[in-house]
Formats: C-alpha cells, sequence, structure tokens
C-alpha cells in the first residue's frame, strides 16, 4: 500500500503526519517506508533527526542518476537509509531536489518514482511526503500512490484551497493514475471547542466531501517531538496526540 499525504498549501502537517503514520505502522511490526520528496527535507529531518547530515546518497542523487542515463547507476535499494526506528526506513530528500525539478519534468520523468518503488518489494506500506505546490514531484507521487490522505488544518484559506487541490487529484485519475482514490481528509489542529473548526467541518461534510473521523488535535507537544526526532509513539504513547495518530493508522487499516 502506498499513501501519498498531499495539500498544495503549506503549514498544514503533512510531513508531521507522514511521519507519525509510518512510525505507528512500524511499531505494528509492518516494513515500512517514507518517501520525502519535500526539499525542506523535514521528514527526513524528522526521522533520521543529525543523521540526516551525514548521508551519501538521497533522493536528489537518485534523481541525477535518471538524469545522467548512467547504464550501471545505483539501484533504488541503495538509496534506502534505516532510521533508529525497527521496520522504518527512509528515502531521504535534499534541498538539491528543487534545483533538479525543471530538468525532470522537460524531461517527462514523473512515472520514474514509480518504477523504484516497484523494485522495492520488501516494504509492506510506503508514505510519501510531498511538497507545498503541484509540482513534478507531487504529481509523480499521486501518479504511483494507490491512496491520497489531504490534511486540513481548520482554517478558511485551506478550506478554500481544497476545490482546486480536489480537482488536481481528479486530473491524476484521469491522465496517469486510474486506480488512484482519496482515502480522505485528515482534519489536523482541530480544537474541538472553538466554533471555527465546527463550522468548518460540518461545511466539509454538507458538501460531501469524505472527512475522516479521527481528528488530531492541536498540541504543543508534537513541536517537542519534532525537535528531539522522535514520533509521537516514541516520544509518549500515552499521550492523546499518539493515541489520535493511531486511532486515524486503524481507521486507515480497517
Amino acid at each position: 500500500m502506498r499513501r501519498v499525504v498531499f495539500n498544495q498549501k503549506g503549514g498544514v502537517g503533512k510531513s508531521t503526519i507522514a511521519c507519525n503514520l509510518a512510525a505507528i505502522s512500524a511499531v505494528r511490526g509492518r516494513r515500512t517506508l517514507l518517501v520525502d520528496l519535500d526539499p525542506q527535507a523535514n521528514a527526513s529531518r524528522y526521522l533520521l533527526g543529525k543523521a540526516l547530515d551525514t548521508q551519501a546518497k538521497t533522493l536528489a542523487h537518485f534523481f541525477d542518476d535518471i538524469l545522467g542515463y548512467r547504464i550501471f547507476g545505483a539501484r533504488p535499494v541503495e538509496y534506502v537509509v534505516p532510521t533508529p526506528f525497527p521496520n522504518l526506513s527512509v528515502l531521504p530528500s535534499d534541498p538539491r531536489l528543487e534545483e533538479l525539478q525543471v530538468k525532470l519534468e522537460s524531461r517527462y520523468k514523473m512515472y520514474k518514482l514509480r518504477e523504484a518503488l516497484d523494485t522495492l518489494k520488501d516494504f509492506d506500506e510506503v508514505f510519501i511526503d510531498t511538497p507545498p505546490a503541484l509540482n513534478f514531484f507531487t504529481r509523480s507521487a499521486l501518479i504511483c500512490a494507490d491512496t491520497c490522505l489531504i490534511p486540513f488544518d481548520c482554517d478558511d484559506f485551506s478550506r478554500r484551497a481544497l476545490v482546486t487541490l480536489m480537482d488536481s487529484v481528479r486530473e491524476i485519475q484521469a491522465d496517469h493514475n486510474r486506480a488512484l482514490r482519496v482515502e480522505g481528509i485528515v482534519v489536523n489542529q482541530y480544537q474541538a471547542r472553538a466554533n471555527l473548526p465546527l463550522r468548518l467541518v460540518d461545511e466539509l461534510r454538507a458538501e460531501g466531501l469524505p472527512v475522516l473521523d479521527a481528528f488530531l488535535s492541536a498540541s504543543i507537544k508534537i513541536r517537542e517531538s519534532h525537535t528531539q526526532a522522535l514520533p509521537m509513539i516514541h516520544l509518549d504513547p500515552r499521550h492523546k496526540l499518539s493515541r489520535e495518530f493511531e486511532a486515524l493508522y486503524d481507521l486507515l487499516t480497517a
């Protein structure tokens, strides 16, 4: 199963959701891979910590090999990096992805990620983190994914962006990946006692959008999780947010 976490708006929690779901998958005994396509590399930093700085091979090197048409380039498995957490590995990002994007798009290499992941047979689950834009890397992710998760941070700007986002997914479905399905909208930074989140969620449901029933609360604890490079299930498994991530994972895998 390959899940892409996608939203064209930044700051909605894509990396946090992808990494925490991947960490739970690994804790449950599933061989799990996190693919970080965002040049900011936040997901890679979250799972690898300072070890990210010493990686000899990243996704930038992978795409470099593609552009160089190397006959004896490295196999995709050689770019996979184990994390400190059992069963969890990462294809790490690199800021150089930004400068490679134009070349990759002009040479129509959007199917190369799917081809690479098709060779990685040892993983039970793959989570793909994407940049906050519908660019080459996001399209590559949507082309190779089985399902799409859409984070929503209870903000009116995010609400307005959902229409464009759903249109983008439908375009990928029609042109490149008919098997792709939207698994649901993940409500993030939810505050149950605030009026705005309640109203926005009700509006989404009234419009027939697939809002998932497992909400993720706003919590300062997630910043500590980022700082320590420990997903919530490892930092504090009894915390409310850890249980919410588990509930979301259970909902997706039921």
